[in-house]
């Protein structure tokens, strides 16, 4: 079957899905609209059987089973929503599935399959990573015989997906002028946007990926796929190194655009559907209503009707701490700055007196030079363009203002640290981290850097994510740069040197 477009509204048209899957709401985002000046409407996903579309796919493809495959049993490899939708669509068929999960996979996303799969699944937890446990599913399925149900280059998938697009237009009355949907391997998308496009060939269909996490984006400029060497994992459902052969060409065939969003603006689209709803949506859950908003504001849209696809909520709650920390730097209505001020009486009550009528949202300070004080400072803005003005009024007076509002190492780690500078770490080299959040991944880590080098600053805060950032400072190796790195390559965790770093050089650095 040649695998194009239409070939997959054929198979929606023809999808098993509601055996399992319920239609979701089409929601119109009541805030959002008098906000934006446009009518944004919400299908509701996160809504869904298992809180996510993922169950769609999972079961139409196994339930185009024959007897004889189903009686062989299927495989999978997930690190989350996948395996909740297989799980579930095995427990309602009554067809055995096996299913690897990475060891750093959360204990709710696996207790939760066992719950749904029931006596019917296998979790086999295998690996650091979802390559590992992919690697390891594709040796069971060899070796059992079993059907592999992949999380989205499959066309029987992809239609499950689909059904969404056709629910969508179903549900709404009125033209649409944009669809935005989340991307990661790229099911969703070509799905979604299969039915649209043939069925609404005026409605745009814009794809949404995570900064860090774009290998669609640059597959289709290379009109190649392409494997990313590591990718951001805040949005961890859509955290896909390589997107699918048939979901490159059916994107590729149906998106309009692209558009990519930080993890600010994310975590501001998660308080946006809060704040709509009463409901917390997952990080890819909100990703395409954060692409939504961005397209609104740089392309000045006004009455428009637009949808996004809100597409999971399970989200770890020890997670929220941190969306709600950021969330208001991604709408634009915190900024982050590191200003310099005299260190004399009189110097804070003036730094006050230009802030003005702006409400101060974090202050943080600790004497440590005789002449100047470096001020951390977070403060209520009103707009990108209000976090300016406010800059340039603090340098207006003779202040030196660094804005941080978009420094990961300030809004992770800075802020949230004490002490200061110490005398005692000269010749230190800072460099973050990403961790698994295991408790084995810090002897890992220590134990692959030689004694004679020293660990001189360790702050690391759990997000509830299968992954955390962590900074460090390692004294003696100042000269031995490379040979450091060559450790830490070894070590095997993703790092990134930031001795640079403007905040550190401001708030902790000796030198």
């Amino acid at each position: 079957m040649s695998v194009d477009s239409a070939a997959i509204c054929d198979l929606i048209e023809k999808a098993r899905v509601y055996d399992v899957a319920i239609r979701t709401e089409l929601e119109l985002m009541e805030r959002l609209r008098a906000r934006s000046g446009n009518r944004v409407l919400l299908k509701r996903e996160d809504r869904q059987v298992s809180f996510s579309f993922k169950v769609r796919g999972a079961f139409n493809l196994m339930a185009h089973l024959s007897d004889f495959e189903r009686g062989r049993g299927v495989i999978a490899s997930s690190a989350g929503n996948h395996a909740q939708g297989v799980a579930m669509a095995a427990s309602r068929l009554s067809c055995r599935a096996a299913i690897v999960m990475p060891a750093t996979t959360p204990a709710v996303k696996i207790d939760a399959v066992r719950r749904y799969g029931g006596k019917w699944v296998e979790v086999i937890v295998h690996g650091e990573s979802y390559s590992d446990a992919h690697a390891r599913a594709l040796e069971i399925q060899a070796s059992e015989g079993r059907t592999f149900v992949h999380p989205f280059d499959d066309p029987l998938v992809i239609a499950g997906q689909g059904t969404i697009g056709k629910e969508i237009l179903d549900q709404c009355s009125e033209s649409i002028d944009a669809v935005f949907v989340a991307i990661g391997g790229g099911g969703l998308a070509s799905g979604v946007g299969s039915w649209i496009k043939h069925h609404s060939p005026e409605t745009k269909v814009i794809g949404v990926q995570a900064q860090g996490s774009d290998a669609m984006l640059q597959s289709l400029q290379d009109q190649e796929r392409l494997r990313l060497d590591h990718v951001s994992l805040f949005s961890d459902g859509t955290a896909v190194k390589e997107v699918g052969a048939t979901t490159l060409k059916l994107c590729e065939e149906v998106l309009d655009d692209i558009v990519l969003v930080s993890t600010d603006e994310i975590c501001a689209a998660i308080s946006d559907i809060y704040l709509d709803s009463r409901n917390v949506v997952e990080p890819a859950g909100a990703l395409s209503l954060a692409g939504l908003k961005k397209m609104i504001a740089e392309e000045a849209w006004k009455d428009r009707s637009l949808v996004a696809v809100a597409c999971g909520a399970n989200m770890n709650f020890n997670r929220l701490r941190f969306v709600s920390e950021r969330a208001e730097v991604g709408r634009h209505r915190e900024a982050l700055f590191a200003v310099t001020i005299p260190e004399e009486r009189g110097s804070f009550r003036s730094l006050c007196a230009l802030v003005g009528d702006h409400n101060v949202t974090e202050f943080n300070y600790r004497m440590s030079d005789p002449d100047e004080a470096h001020i951390l400072v977070g403060i209520e803005i009103q707009s990108e363009a209000d976090g300016e003005a406010l800059a340039a009024t603090f340098r207006s007076a003779g202040l030196a203002t660094v804005d941080l509002s978009h420094d990961e190492l300030a809004k992770t780690h800075l802020r949230h640290m004490v002490g200061g500078r110490s005398v005692h770490t000269k010749d230190e080299l800072l460099y973050r981290f990403e961790f698994p959040e295991r408790p084995e991944a810090l002897m890992r880590f220590l134990s692959n850097i030689p004694s004679k080098w020293n660990i001189s600053l360790f702050h690391y805060r759990g997000i509830g994510a299968d992954y955390g950032d962590v900074l460090v400072g390692i004294q003696g190796a100042s000269q031995d740069r490379e040979v450091l790195e060559s450790y830490l390559s070894d070590v095997g965790f993703r790092f990134r040197f930031e001795s640079d770093n403007p905040a550190y050089r401001l708030f902790l650095s000796q030198a």
